[in-house]
């Protein structure tokens, strides 16, 4: 990079705070010229999004400029938020409360702990090693069988796609790439940017072209149009933000390719837990968009698989 990190970083923002505005200012038009007096779902569903889109990025700027600590906190605070989402809708009895509290307050914090200790060594195994293995001892000791296995998987499922793989979104800020010192937080920048726009862009095709539903079962309102023109157009996206990455334009391509493609799936996934136990949202958090797990849920599923893929090639 040829520029400074906060350089590069202002302009970032510089240019979303100019994207926003306008999308506002079109989401607003739209509403008063087609629906200034009435719901209309399309439009309102927009303007939500736009303004979730509003309060994502001051925090995550606000994050950023604190630093290392500020991006800690942040997720932190997001993934207590969605593992206490996510219990709510469970089946989960008196005996599991030893193994719920052992979640919340000791293996939460010191997740996020040990990735601010930079350790990398533990951090990457405490959860799908020492708390699967403690969680369902905690939880037979209290002698309850009923259900027993599927209780157990469901609190554990609940610690890795609430704190595990969500921490991995600060752990980027503990790669150290060569020629790329102090820049982390644009990689940061770029996984949330590229699986974010995935989701809109995906909403947007599917509402301009949609036609063949993907599974009306799991996710009713998603189509093979809106999936193939919003991963494809994040992909570009990504690839046209090349030059805030250590990565060229055709791995930067290529890497946005992969985490549009696990943070569509992320969203699959959790949709298809929703639907069996019964709910449309994880929660109401967001106006018009439910709760905090609804919104960075493909997040969990892209942020491990890009911390690793730039582990492995560029650390």
């Amino acid at each position: 990079m040829s520029m400074t990190s906060a350089e590069a970083l202002r302009i970032v923002f510089a240019g979303l705070f100019v994207a926003l505005v306008f999308f506002s200012l079109v989401g607003r038009v739209l509403k008063w010229h087609f629906a200034a007096h009435k719901p209309h779902t399309v439009i309102d569903n927009l303007n939500t999004r736009i303004q979730a889109w509003w309060a994502m990025i001051i925090f995550i700027g606000i994050a950023i400029w604190v630093g290392k600590l500020g991006l800690l906190v942040l997720f932190g605070f997001i993934s207590f938020q969605c593992l206490r989402e996510y219990i709510s809708v469970t089946k989960t009895r008196i005996a599991d409360h030893h193994a719920l509290v052992w979640c919340f307050y000791f293996f939460l914090p010191l997740q996020y702990i040990l990735i601010g200790l930079d350790w990398y060594g533990l951090f990457s195994i405490l959860i799908p090693v020492y708390a699967f293995l403690l969680l369902p001892i905690s939880a037979a000791l209290k002698e309850d069988t009923k259900q027993f296995l599927s209780r157990a998987a469901q609190v554990q499922w609940g610690l890795m796609i609430c704190v595990y793989c969500l921490s991995y979104v600060p752990a980027l800020m503990s790669l150290q790439i060569p020629g790329y010192e102090g820049a982390n937080a644009l990689l940061i920048v770029f996984l949330i940017l590229t699986v974010q726009s995935s989701d809109v862009f995906q909403y947007i095709w599917g509402k301009l072209l949609g036609r063949h539903k993907l599974s009306p079962q799991i996710s009713p309102s998603k189509t093979l149009e809106g999936l193939i023109g919003g991963v494809a157009s994040s992909t570009l996206m990504g690839a046209a933000m090349w030059w805030i990455t250590p990565f060229s334009m055709w791995q930067a391509a290529l890497i946005a390719l992969a985490i549009n493609l696990m943070g569509f799936f992320g969203g699959f996934v959790l949709s298809a837990i929703k639907r069996d136990r019964g709910v449309k949202d994880w929660g109401n958090m967001i106006e018009g968009h439910g709760g905090m797990l609804d919104r960075v849920d493909s997040i969990s599923f892209s942020a491990p698989i890009f911390f690793h893929l730039i582990r492995y090639f560029w650390a």
